[in-house]
This record gives C-alpha cells, structure tokens and sequence, in this order.
C-alpha cells in the first residue's frame, strides 16, 4: 500500500498510502508502539502521553486521510471507511517507516475498532493491545444504504465547506468537543494547530464519513472476532475512563468496558478522574497500560 521506503525515527514525515500523503511521527526508541486517535483526532492529542513511552519505545503516530497534516481522500471515488481499510491502513504506515517487528497497538474510541481489527488480521505483526476507553457497540446492526450514507455524509462536507462553515466554526467545535470530553473541561492541544487543522473541509468529510460508517464498522469486527481470533498469548488491556461521578451514565460505561475486556479476555483497568480524553487528563496512566503489555 505505501510507496516510501525506510527512514530514520525521531522525525515527521509523509508517507504515501493507497494515494494519499499521510502525516506520520516517530520519536523514541525500543521495541515499536503505534498510536491512533479516535474520531476528529490528530496526532497532537497524544503529546502529553509520548514523554511518558519515548525513553522506553519507538513511538509512531499519524493521522488519518483528512485529519491533521494528511491530505484528504478524494471527494469522489474513494471507498468508504472499514475496519479492515485502517488495520491495513496501519499495517502501510508501519511497512513505510520499516518497522516490521511485532508493534504494540493502541486505539483511543473509534480507533478501538481499527487496532482491534489489526491485531485479528495481521497477528503476526501485533506484540500488546490496548484500548483506551475505546468503542463499545455490542451485536451492532448498521443503518441500510451504506453507500447512499456515504455519499450524504460526502455532499454535506462539501456543501458546508462551500459555506466556510469548517473555516468559522471548526476550531470553536473541536474545543467544545475537547472541553466536554475531559475532567478538566480544557482543550490542551495547542491553539495554533487545532485552528490549522479543524479550518479545513477535508476534516469535517473524514469526520462525516467515519462517523456515517460507525454501525457498520462494529458489525464489520464483530464478524472478526467470530472469525479471526486474537492470537493466545496476545497481551489486552482495556483502559476505561472514569470520571469520579457515579451517575448511571458513568456506571453503564464502566458496565460496557468490563463487558468488552471479558469479551476480548483482556485486562481491564480504569483510571480516574479522568474523560473520554483519557490522554489528556491522565496520559501517564495511558503510558503505564502500554508499557505493562511487554
């Protein structure tokens, strides 16, 4: 899938991936761990946690096509989001940089579906997983008309972006995700870069389309985990956010992560306080779970 060679870590850098230029970052040393966001997440949203790993791992980060640096798919032509797509996707990123050794994997939310994915399709390739207060969707059944879904999902990125509403709001949006989505009720990632990345239109369609495809990206592993069982002696951990309220909410959360770490026979962990942005509010916490799969 990847058209680049080997490079040395420590840098950024482009690789091409299925055509596009994916933004990728590599620091540290040691044995690989790769980290992907959830959904509307750039690279900058594990900053705080990679200080943590890099004196003790190789650290790869990168952004999905539309996210932070990456350029954007087309707006026409190109397939919809799978769970498959990003695990290969991963596996591209990961052959570009050179690092073949087993790597541990770590998805934060939605991108819970994709490394879990990975890990099933490429165990060779896979050391640890770990799953940061990741998506939880039991026996999900998508919407119908996954392509017409698709397009809409398309034509609404485009017709808001025609209006400039990513370039007015986009920033302000992300922020007020962000606040709602830690215990410290902050944005941490740095102004500049979130007004730089979430102006653009390519942000809100990847945005759109992942979040269009949701449903049947869960069926779509749910179908894995029938099929192509995690390796025996694959470390798991789930790492669950608990924000220290115990409203129902906070309990059914809890409830679906206990759920999910029986399921995948992992090692369940939560940390508090802490949100959905577990990197922001607690990423030593996020550090530990990854450092105690190897």
């Amino acid at each position: 899938m990847s058209t680049a060679g080997p490079e040395a870590v420590g840098r950024a850098r482009f690789l091409r991936v299925d055509g596009v230029p994916l933004h990728v970052r590599t620091e540290g040393s040691g044995p690989v761990c790769l980290l992907s966001g959830g959904l509307g997440s750039s690279w900058f949203d594990w900053d705080l946690v990679v200080p943590f790993l890099a004196p003790y791992r190789t650290v790869v980060r990168f952004d999905r096509p539309g996210y932070g640096l990456s350029a954007g798919e087309p707006a026409t032509g190109c397939p919809a989001p799978t769970a498959a797509g990003e695990a290969g996707r991963i596996r591209a990123v990961l052959d570009g940089l050179g690092l073949r050794e087993p790597c541990t994997v770590v998805g934060h939310s939605l991108a819970g579906f994709h490394v879990e994915a990975f890990a099933r399709l490429h165990p060779e390739r896979t050391a640890g997983l770990v799953l940061v207060d990741g998506s939880v969707e039991a026996a999900a059944r998508p919407y119908p008309a996954p392509g017409a879904r698709d397009l809409a999902a398309r034509a609404a990125a485009g017709a808001a972006t025609a209006l400039a509403v990513p370039y007015l709001l986009g920033p302000t949006a992300r922020r007020a995700m962000a606040r709602l989505s830690t215990v410290r009720r902050e944005d941490l990632a740095p102004a500049p870069l979130v007004r730089h990345c979430y102006r653009t239109g390519r942000a809100l369609r990847a945005l759109l389309r992942e979040n269009g495809r949701y449903l049947d990206t869960a069926a779509e592993l749910d179908e894995l985990r029938r099929t192509r069982p995690l390796a025996e002696d694959l470390p798991v951990t789930v790492l669950a956010a608990d924000d220290g309220c115990r409203t129902r909410r906070t309990e059914d959360w809890l409830a679906r992560q206990r759920e999910l770490a029986a399921l995948l026979g992992a090692d369940f962990r939560t940390t508090a306080p802490a949100g959905h942005l577990v990197m922001f509010d607690r990423p030593d916490a996020v550090a530990s779970a990854v450092l105690d799969t190897r």
